[in-house]
């Protein structure tokens, strides 16, 4: 009897948070064509001339700052994840990452090899479709499918960015942290170039064209960024009962002179301190698991950006990580 296998697949993670792992690591993000969208070399140029010869020292202190015993915050609790899922659902399931270990590849390869496995159900961990986490990580499954002659049928798993399933879990992770006094939430998400939104949109006439081009439906919604994450936020609110007045959109993580998505999270912070909020609550909606990008620049950064403008106390509300209400609707939608 033919079988399923599961493969959850997040960003990654250098091996250790030293200068050298982490150029490594930097050094296969960069260069992949669908996060810097530009030809080969000029690609190989700002990598390996403006990049690699500073960032990768920077960014190895700031993964030191959130290292713990069982390494990289993000492997780690995905394995919690995996584990987790492991233990509810009746398939085999993995765990692999676009860039470092455990590849998709050694994953891959490693499912197939099973006894009876026809198809591999492909679990991209971001609620919102980009070409640069989303698309990468399906091509790369493809290539591997392809490379390996592996007798494989691969389902993707759409992004999910509205499903009741996943709003009603982040809405419930949340809670705990919204029953204590707060003055604003902000809602930050990881930023992508605004090239990247306009590319992706099939159109070619719809993405940021218009200020309300998010609110105006379009064929394009279903490849954008932007509208996704604002999709999010708005059931997230409505499940949650935020007015208004009481939250914020941003987005953080910006590198390089390119134009991104805006607002900026950290003149977001800025702002919201001068306006007088004190006690701010950050969630981070694009993120499932907890990495250097909530940890360090939210929860680290963004907290003494904050009280340098004014504010009183930053708080971060976990990702879903192995909440138990995000563990059972993945289990939902796999089995």
């Amino acid at each position: 009897m033919s079988q399923r296998a599961v493969l959850l697949v997040n960003l990654g993670s250098p091996d250790q948070p030293d200068t050298a792992a982490v150029r490594r690591y930097l050094d296969q993000f960069l260069m992949d064509p669908y996060v810097i969208q530009l030809p080969w070399l000029l690609r190989r140029l700002i990598v390996s001339l403006l990049v690699l010869p500073t960032r990768p020292a920077r960014s190895a202190h700031a993964y030191q700052s959130i290292w713990s015993e069982r390494g990289s915050p993000l492997i780690a609790l995905s394995q919690d994840l995996l584990h987790a899922v492991q233990a509810k659902s009746t398939l085999p399931v993995g765990l692999a990452m676009r860039y470092g270990n455990p590849s998709i590849e050694s994953e891959l390869c490693q499912l197939a090899a099973l006894p009876d496995v026809q198809e591999i159900l492909y679990v991209p961990l971001y609620p919102h479709y980009a070409e640069s986490t989303v698309l990468t990580s399906v091509k790369e499954a493809e290539r591997v499918i392809v490379a390996h002659d592996l007798p494989i049928k691969l389902t993707v798993l759409p992004p999910f960015y509205a499903e009741p399933d996943y709003i009603a879990a982040l809405a419930q992770s949340a809670q705990p942290w919204l029953e204590q006094p707060f003055d604003h939430v902000l809602f930050s998400n990881h930023g992508i170039p605004e090239q990247h939104v306009t590319q992706a949109d099939p159109t070619g006439s719809h993405c940021l064209k218009s200020a309300d081009c998010c609110q105006v439906p379009s064929p394009a919604h279903a490849t954008c960024y932007r509208h996704q994450v604002l999709r999010t936020v708005e059931e997230l609110v409505t499940v949650l009962g935020l007015r208004q007045d009481q939250y914020s959109v941003s987005f953080q993580s910006r590198l390089g002179r390119a134009k991104w998505l805006e607002p900026a999270t950290d003149t977001t912070l800025r702002e919201l301190a001068t306006r007088g909020v004190k006690k701010l609550l950050v969630l981070c909606p694009s993120f499932v698991t907890d990495c250097l990008e909530t940890l360090e620049e939210i929860e680290i950064q963004g907290n003494r950006t904050f009280i340098e403008a004014g504010g009183e106390s930053l708080t971060l509300i976990p990702c879903l990580n192995s909440h138990p209400a995000w563990v059972e609707t993945l289990v939902r939608w796999v089995e």
